[in-house]
């Protein structure tokens, strides 16, 4: 095992603690405290379009972050650079917890610095594999993902209990020391680490490829992927000019997907006429690419479900009857907001168990669990989750006391889909992309939380209709048991065109060839 990877790990426990410590008190601090001036009836509204315009920012920036780091700067200073910006958007949390503008900024610099280093830090633990000891890798990331969630276990337990009793200057203060202390403890690692220099201008890189393959003309034959891409760009146009309307983040996020999407289709239909102009590997490369990007694409559905834990289902607890437990003689009563602390504990569990219990087991069984088999199990166990959140809502809509404690079940069926679709998602996104676009890859596969949470965005926009109101009236169902049916039948979907794409999708190997240490 590489020597270096403690420090990674122990960088990623920390950093973890202090995102998921603010992430996961955000939502019902908005709702007590910084939306106090808004009416009652719209503060949870608000508060998950504050949220979730947040994770949209946080999975947006590593498009930022693998750029540089692919292009200019390497990793590792890239993401101590941008650590420290991180630090500073925590230090505004604590600072302005009383002033709006303030408060938004020091999220979007959190935003820039945990967005900017996440494909960063992922990417640059399989830069110190290779073939040598690549079999390694898949055992590094599965405790990587581990420790993301020993640190967000212990963030989604005490950061409540400190917002509640000591305010929030405390609980977001806290979070900030932790980040501080994850970036000295990546700088004391620098030494060691294999650094994997930024690739120089390539005249052959995936953006020319493409724009090669689009605009060359092929004798007889039309440029029809062109008008594909450039009916994206349309699309992309017409988005941006309903930002009024919908929003500047609903316009921007959807004029993106709808770029990469028509761009990505026009690209793969006339991608063979860049042969000849650019070299096989180069033109093998963009289409694997392009591959890629289909899976991740299915995957989006997945974190629509996923990251409304930490608000749809935080807002359903509020609403529930808080359970109580007896310990060292005094009485403790949940927090809503710690039943997220659910989710990294049973990941903890699951990670281990599924390595020594269960995929050995289906090996047995003549199963082979590949990972994409992994990830469209995983979507449907997060559909499922949702039918049990729905049905829950649907009993406390009819006047039934319900306890937190239900949300036991919808969580153990969301963190066994997380653990076969997230830690699975790491190590395909590194495995199966090229080497010059490792980041940018890893930062296309956080993209898919960015659309996940744009999905979320359109349809809760889409309530505020007063026609689509009176529809989901006719269905028998409160509107938000409709919404959770509807984003458990949204995953269902997804996961059998997932499934079928699978069958059809020829795995890669893209770990470095050799042993020798790379250095910047």
């Amino acid at each position: 095992m590489p020597r270096q990877i403690p420090y990674i790990v122990g960088t990623e426990g920390c950093e973890r603690f202090s995102f998921y410590g603010m992430r996961n008190i955000l939502t019902p601090f908005l709702i007590s405290t910084l939306l106090l001036f808004m009416p009652v009836a719209d503060r949870a509204g608000e508060a998950k379009h504050v949220f979730h315009t947040f994770v949209i920012g946080v999975y947006f920036f590593p498009l930022l972050g693998g750029w540089l780091a692919d292009r200019f700067f390497g990793k590792y200073d890239t993401i101590f650079w941008l650590s420290l910006v991180y630090c500073a958007g925590h230090a505004c949390l604590a600072i302005f917890e009383d002033s709006l503008k303030g408060f938004y900024f020091g999220l979007f610099l959190i935003a820039l610095g945990s967005g900017g280093i996440k494909p960063l830090i992922s990417s640059f633990v399989g830069d110190q594999f290779d073939q040598t000891n690549k079999n390694k890798a898949k055992i590094v990331y599965d405790v990587f993902y581990w420790m993301i969630n020993f640190g967000s276990f212990f963030a989604s337990l005490l950061m409540p209990i400190f917002l509640r009793d000591f305010g929030p200057a405390v609980a977001f203060g806290i979070p900030g020391i932790l980040m501080f202390i994850a970036t000295m403890v990546f700088w004391l690692g620098r030494k060691k680490y294999i650094h994997v220099p930024p690739a120089p201008p390539d005249p052959d890189s995936f953006t020319r490829v493409a724009r090669t393959a689009l605009l060359a003309h092929a004798p007889g034959k039309a440029r029809t992927g062109l008008g594909v891409a450039l009916f994206g760009v349309a699309g992309a146009v017409a988005s941006m000019a309903m930002a009024p309307q919908w929003g500047f983040v609903i316009a921007a996020c959807t004029a993106l997907v709808l770029l990469l999407a028509f761009g990505g289709i026009g690209t793969s239909m006339q991608l063979e006429r860049a042969r000849g102009l650019h070299p096989d590997v180069a033109v093998d490369g963009v289409r694997a690419v392009l591959r890629i990007l289909i899976v991740f694409a299915l995957v989006t559905p997945f974190f629509s479900l996923f990251d409304q834990k930490a608000s749809t289902w935080i807002v359903q607890a509020n609403s529930m009857v808080a359970p109580t437990i007896s310990m060292f003689g005094r009485d403790f009563t949940f927090v809503p907001a710690q039943m997220q602390a659910l989710n990294p504990l049973l990941v903890m569990i699951l990670i281990p168990f599924n390595n020594l219990v269960l995929y050995p087991a289906l090996r047995k069984m003549g199963v082979e669990p590949t990972p994409l088999r992994r990830m469209t199990t995983g979507i449907v166990f997060s559909a499922l989750s949702w039918i049990v959140i729905g049905t829950l809502q649907v009993q406390m809509d009819g006047g039934t006391p319900t306890s937190m404690a239900w949300q036991v079940l919808p969580y153990a069926l969301l963190t066994f889909g997380e653990v076969l679709v997230s830690a699975t998602g790491l190590e395909f996104a590194y495995s199966q992309s090229p080497p010059s676009m490792k980041g940018v890859i890893m930062a296309f596969w956080f993209l898919a939380t960015t659309v996940g949470s744009l999905w979320v965005l359109i349809v809760n926009a889409s309530v505020k209709n007063d026609a689509v109101v009176a529809n989901i009236a006719t269905s028998g169902f409160s509107v938000i048991a409709f919404q959770m049916y509807f984003f458990a039948a949204f995953a269902f979907v997804a996961a059998a065109v997932f499934g079928w794409y699978a069958t059809r999708y020829k795995m890669m190997d893209n770990y470095r060839s050799d042993a020798a240490p790379a250095k910047a």
